[in-house]
């Protein structure tokens, strides 16, 4: 077996823990706003529903129960503006995360395949391409990339560091792109309930994909709109023949969502009203940090949603990170997520109302 240092990039977040060590030496204790995580409660409703389902003592399936599917399908319509879906267009998955690491493995790419991803990208896209033995490629427009050997096109809206939406337009040049050469898309839209300057759309919206799911699946999560980052309740939704692929590939894998967090799941997707109530504390702390870090002279770039502010001094980013660490702050570098962050740090607003009004003092 090859070592899995020639196989994949060195893990960035073990480069920060110097920094990390700085920041939590603080007097006043660190201020980590380095990571995505919720910090808020989950949701009572979503909470009565897992302990509800608790006493599941047989095996769950894997595509879910029909209920599940119903909840999914009930929510892309009602949400994403999705048309005419059936049970054969969802796949429940354990995370979002653990797709997209294992997804290019899955559909059986490998040596002289390619896998495509924006240039400021999650690392795991470009993990997910390595696992498979296949060939990672960044793109700023993916409509200028070469088609040769790509099977596999990663969108990325809004984006994960910068925040970015891509527009409808846009989202439709890259779908007839990838259609005309026989490219599989994929859309991760896991932050698409978290706009704050503009309206995100989904891939898989009329105006998009003109009413087809053919060749394009978007992935979606729930562990940013409703705070179950430690459920792993992630979904795909998309083109019936390959969702069924992932199916049977999965069922001999044994990659089936817990019983109980199917049920929390259906809760979740029944119920706006959390989502409101989150989106309400995010959009004040994002206010309060972005101010903040423009008094500190700061600018920030794109991050018109998602829950990161994309930051720059004009300085090299671990420089910022340097810097911010001395006043217990801790944030993410933006070379972590490609050459061109090199001067961005990426900041998180996912922290308590408490940790944030803490930073927005040290910073002004």
């Amino acid at each position: 077996m090859a070592a899995v240092s020639a196989r994949l990039p060195a893990f960035p977040w073990d480069r920060l823990e110097p920094y990390k060590a700085t920041a939590a030496a603080h007097q006043d204790g660190i201020v980590d706003l380095s990571v995505g995580t919720p910090v808020d409660p989950v949701p009572e409703a979503v909470r009565s529903a897992l302990a509800a389902a608790s006493d599941s003592p047989g095996y769950p399936t894997v595509w879910g129960t029909p209920q599940l599917r119903d909840a999914i399908t009930g929510w892309a319509q009602r949400r994403l503006g999705a048309q005419g879906l059936a049970h054969a267009n969802v796949l429940p998955v354990v995370g979002s995360k653990e797709l997209v690491a294992w997804l290019p493995t899955q559909l059986g790419l490998g040596s002289g395949n390619r896998v495509a991803y924006p240039r400021l990208a999650y690392p795991t896209y470009e993990v997910g391409a390595r696992l498979a033995g296949a060939e990672p490629v960044v793109y700023d427009d993916p409509a200028a990339l070469d088609p040769a050997g790509l099977k596999l096109l990663w969108l990325n809206s809004p984006s994960n560091p910068t925040g970015r939406v891509l527009s409808k337009d846009e989202l439709r040049t890259a779908v007839a792109w990838a259609r005309e050469h026989g490219v599989l898309v994929f859309s991760d839209e896991c932050y698409l309930e978290l706009g704050w300057d503009s309206e995100p759309v989904s891939v898989l919206h009329p105006d998009v994909c003109g009413g087809s799911y053919e060749g394009i699946v978007a992935v979606h999560s729930l562990s940013k709109r409703s705070n179950l980052a430690g459920y792993r309740a992630a979904f795909l939704v998309g083109d019936a023949a390959v969702l069924g692929e992932l199916l049977q590939i999965r069922k001999h894998g044994g990659m089936m969502v817990p019983a109980p967090v199917q049920a929390a799941t259906i809760a979740a997707l029944g119920d706006d009203a959390h989502v409101a109530e989150q989106r309400a504390r995010y959009a004040a702390r994002r206010t309060a940090l972005r101010a903040a870090l423009e008094a500190n002279g700061f600018r920030i770039e794109h991050s018109e949603a998602s829950l990161y502010l994309w930051a720059t001094r004009d300085e090299p980013c671990w420089d910022t990170v340097g810097d911010l660490s001395k006043r217990g702050i801790l944030v993410a570098p933006g070379d972590f997520y490609g050459a061109a962050g090199e001067r961005f740090v990426r900041v998180a607003f996912t922290a308590t109302d408490e940790r944030v009004a803490e930073a927005v003092r040290r910073l002004t």
